[in-house]
């Protein structure tokens, strides 16, 4: 049964080890999205994108090595001790890891990573069969959606300026503000986590219950947003 759902970025700048002098400017957003996760219950799915779909987890364990710290996370209390191998976990897999070990440590999570070039209609139907899964299960779920917006906010952002990004950007604040997931189903590609969220569109079809904004913003031209829904 879906009991709830948080929606964080995908940055690891939330890891106060890999943010270093930027940890005070980001801490709004900390604050926000450990809210937003410390709503869901002990079991997690979480929505994320990659290059290849996949299914992680729970077992094993990750490191933030590849981003400048080697800050170990779990999806699970049972996985692997601190000595054992490092698993390859993507970027989405790392932040739902941390997030469960700062807000709820007793949590699995298992994330659903899927490929970011997926059209929107496929990923509709994947957050249909996806919440068809979550049903099925007698014990409550949560999903927490690890997914950024536009990184072409600014001249300085990642991917440079694009002029079409403030709009893009602002279009998915709102839709994911106000829970409207026809606004989700037609993002455009120039917001990075779209599949995600169009995941999320068709997980929570006809729509949600209650959508509540925690945080929205472009932090070095990168638009993060933290909210939580009711299904």
């Amino acid at each position: 049964v879906l009991s709830a759902i948080a929606i964080v970025p995908a940055t690891p700048l939330l890891v106060p080890e890999l943010a270093g002098a930027a940890a005070a400017e980001l801490a709004d957003l900390a604050t926000a999205v450990l809210a937003g996760a410390a709503l869901l219950p002990p079991r997690w799915v979480v929505i994320g994108t990659a290059d290849t779909d996949d299914v992680v987890g729970p077992d094993g364990i990750g490191s933030f090595g590849g981003y400048g710290a080697d800050v170990r996370v779990r999806l699970s209390a049972r996985a692997a001790g601190p000595t054992d191998a490092v698993a390859d976990f993507p970027l989405c897999a790392l932040i739902a890891g941390w997030l469960r070990g700062q807000v709820r440590p007793e949590a699995d999570a298992q994330v659903r990573v899927y490929r970011g070039d997926h059209d929107a209609d496929t990923a509709l139907k994947m957050g249909r069969r996806l919440r068809a899964e979550i049903d099925r299960a007698s014990d409550p779920l949560g999903v927490l959606v690890v997914a950024d917006g536009a990184n072409t906010l600014t001249a300085g952002a990642p991917g440079a300026f694009d002029p079409a990004s403030p709009d893009a950007q602002r279009a998915l604040d709102d839709a994911l503000a106000s829970g409207d997931i026809a606004a989700l189903a037609g993002l455009p590609e120039q917001i990075l986590g779209r599949v995600a969220f169009q995941v999320l569109a068709g997980l929570t079809e006809p729509g949600p219950r209650s959508a509540k904004e925690l945080y929205r913003g472009a932090p070095y031209g990168v638009g993060y947003f933290a909210g939580a829904w009711q299904p």
